[in-house]
């Protein structure tokens, strides 16, 4: 591991005061030059207690949390580290409160230091066992949950849990067939991987660990951000990068070109395929760098570059295995896949003896904004409300739809104004969501843009989530319910992620001395967020009208599940419009015909009962290494994963252009918006 030699002079000198003008404060104060990562440290502490909605204080009760937080990041499983080295470090528990704020962090390289040493032991015993036998009619188990166990107090019973892993690993392969000679080649790799990957660590990503490891204590969705991961965050957030246009995987050491993204550099020059590896890159006219067996973030950053330069690659041709080289130029590249899609379901397609129904899907897979081209007034800058209403508008081209189901599964957030954009489309003029501040300050934010008085599209709406819908996914399906506006199914409830964060280069937030691009950025909650009835979905989430059976639903991934989560709460209410198109009747009736459909479905109950043995070893804590014991397990998940499957393939469409695909869960969608338009032309007929 390569660390910068500045780095460590300046820990060991005395630092030398000067005398800086501050305009902003109009007097003069002293600084000491501290080094980068200092500085970066100092300043980050300073943020998280200015703005941190809790205004908790970095003291000894949160250099105790810093201090298992950081360690546990290591090392989770406990396989690495003694119980003696943990101990050797406590006096640190409720001193690094005090280091961490003067910029001190020589704690997170010392201890990582030593597990890189940990790990090298460790992978050379490991290295050893692999090619010992072992007696798989044994009637032996294993604990592998961390949380489970103590820290090992010897260099023996460490060992002994290696032993324990690389047998469960061992039988795990020899249970898929794998030869055994074959299966230790591979395990052997495997470690040697781990131990090059870890040793390829850089200082920014230790220093990034640290520092968010302090932030996680105050809450798990405040972190802090390396220049490097703030470009990346960037480039999710306005779906565009420069670079070739080819999506890039690590296998055994190798970077693979895993997908070629249609309209990028890669793709009109047709060279690069599917399955080639990239062996060397080099720039335009530098030397070549070899890539084998380099993580792939660090690739990745070799590859990536500005519009316009060229980039060289030797590939090692999947099909052939021959060596080229390809010289080109990198160009922007839309992440289209991570943005907005629609397609309309003609239910008589789906179920000629069904029912009719046009049912216009709208996939939004994150709320995202490209911030930056808003700033600079760009016309064709991109984001989710702007994508939205484009397929509203293709929808009414296309003839029409009767219903529009929104679909949130897996979208994890993103922007606020966009989901207050998106929900107005649907609702019009009126409050989307309520923000209390950190001084207790609640302030409704409404959907108020001249001319949008009324929904956009006010027709029937159902809205789809799951147990990985978040933040600004529950403040949409949040305000749909609030307003009668729609159903919500899908899970029991959605993730539970009630705060707002907001994203603060770290040397703009005290003294900017023009550095503020190169010392990365604080994402800290600074506000709580709550429904138009004044729920917080902290913890809580948004509950589905109409629950369908999935597994995601019984995982431990809610807000609920994670350490140092928000509590639930409250504030009054707000007025709105109620539109009607949810009361609880209809929703008696769409759940009491779902249900039918669902018990008597093969797929939901092959599900059911997959979901039942997850159950029941949810709370398992040794797993068997006696083979007949894990091979019957084994057996009844792979029956249960290949019927699952099996009535996947069948009800798939081909189609791999449309993410709402025709299978059991999203056929059963389809039957309930169905029932719902049919449900609400009856209540109109009645009406009249």
């Amino acid at each position: 591991m390569k660390r910068m030699s500045s780095i460590r002079t300046a820990r060991n000198l005395t630092l030398s005061v000067l005398i800086l003008f501050v305009c902003a404060l109009g007097a003069q104060q002293l600084v000491a030059e501290k080094s980068k990562d200092e500085q970066t440290a100092h300043n980050v502490c300073d943020m998280i207690t200015r703005y941190h909605i809790s205004k908790k204080r970095i003291d000894d009760t949160i250099s105790e949390k810093l201090f298992n937080k950081y360690i546990s990041d290591l090392d989770s499983q406990k396989l690495y580290f003694l119980k003696s080295d943990i101990d050797a470090y406590s006096a640190y528990k409720t001193n690094l409160d005090d280091l961490v704020k003067v910029g001190n962090v020589d704690f997170a390289y010392d201890v990582f230091d030593l597990f890189l040493k940990r790990l090298d032991e460790r992978m050379e015993y490991a290295d050893k066992l692999v090619d010992q036998e072992y007696d798989f009619t044994k009637d032996e188990t294993a604990i592998l949950d961390g949380d489970e166990l103590d820290w090992a107090p010897s260099v023996e019973a460490i060992n002994e849990r290696w032993r324990k892993r690389v047998k469960f690993d061992l039988l795990s392969l020899k249970l898929d067939a794998t030869p055994m000679d074959e299966a230790r080649e591979r395990l052997h790799k495997r470690y040697h991987l781990l131990k090059e990957t870890m040793h390829q660590t850089e200082d920014f990503e230790t220093f990034e660990t640290y520092l968010s490891s302090l932030t996680h204590c105050f809450d798990p969705h405040s972190t802090y951000m390396s220049p490097q991961t703030l470009e990346e965050f960037q480039i999710q957030m306005r779906l565009s990068l420069q670079g070739i246009g080819a999506q890039l995987t690590s296998e055994d050491g190798m970077t693979v070109i895993n997908k070629i993204i249609p309209g990028g550099a890669a793709a009109k020059d047709k060279r690069l395929e599917v399955g080639d590896k990239i062996v060397a890159v080099a720039q335009e006219e530098g030397e070549w760098v070899d890539v084998v067996e380099m993580k792939l973030s660090k690739v990745v950053r070799y590859i990536r570059g500005k519009a316009g330069t060229v980039v060289k690659l030797k590939v090692e041709k999947a099909d052939s295995g021959e060596s080229v080289v390809y010289e080109l130029i990198r160009q922007k590249v839309e992440l289209t896949e991570s943005a907005v899609s629609g397609q309309i379901i003609d239910a008589k397609e789906w179920f000629p003896n069904g029912d009719p129904g046009r049912i216009g899907v709208i996939h939004i897979p994150s709320f995202y904004r490209d911030f930056s081209g808003a700033q600079a007034g760009r016309e064709d800058f991109r984001s989710t409300s702007r994508d939205v209403l484009g397929v509203l508008q293709e929808f009414r081209k296309a003839g029409g739809v009767d219903a529009i189901m929104i679909d949130l599964r897996f979208n994890g957030g993103g922007a606020l104004s966009e989901a207050i954009d998106v929900s107005g489309l649907f609702v019009g003029h009126g409050p989307i969501v309520q923000i209390k501040d950190s001084n207790g300050r609640v302030k409704s934010h409404d959907f108020d843009i001249d001319g949008l008085e009324d929904p956009v599209y006010s027709g029937p709406l159902l809205v789809v989530t799951n147990k990985l819908s978040a933040s600004a996914s529950e403040i949409f399906a949040g305000a749909i319910k609030d307003y009668g506006r729609g159903i919500v199914i899908g899970d029991t409830t959605t993730h539970g992620k009630g705060t707002v964060q907001n994203v603060v280069e770290v040397g703009a937030s005290l003294f900017n001395f023009g550095n503020s691009d190169s010392s990365g950025a604080l994402k800290v909650t600074i506000n709580q967020f709550y429904r138009p009835n004044g729920d917080s979905t902290q913890r809580e989430g948004v509950k589905s009208d109409i629950v369908l059976p999935s597994q995601i639903d019984h995982l431990d991934l809610g807000e609920a599940s994670l350490d140092n989560a928000m509590a639930f709460d409250q504030v009054d209410p707000v007025e709105r419009k109620q539109y009607g198109y949810a009361t609880d009747k209809l929703i008696q009736q769409l759940t009491k015909a779902s249900r039918q459909r669902v018990a008597s479905s093969e797929h939901f109950q092959k599900l059911s009962e997959k979901i039942d043995r997850y159950l029941e070893r949810k709370n398992r804590v040794k797993i068997p290494l006696k083979e007949e014991v894990l091979k019957a397990e084994r057996e009844a998940e792979e029956k249960a994963e290949e019927l699952a499957e099996d009535a996947l393939e069948d009800a798939t469409t081909e189609d791999d252009e449309n993410p709402f695909k025709k299978e059991p869960y999203n056929e059963e969608l389809i039957h309930i918006a169905v029932d719902y338009l049919k449900s609400l032309e009856n209540r109109k007929t009645a009406g009249n």
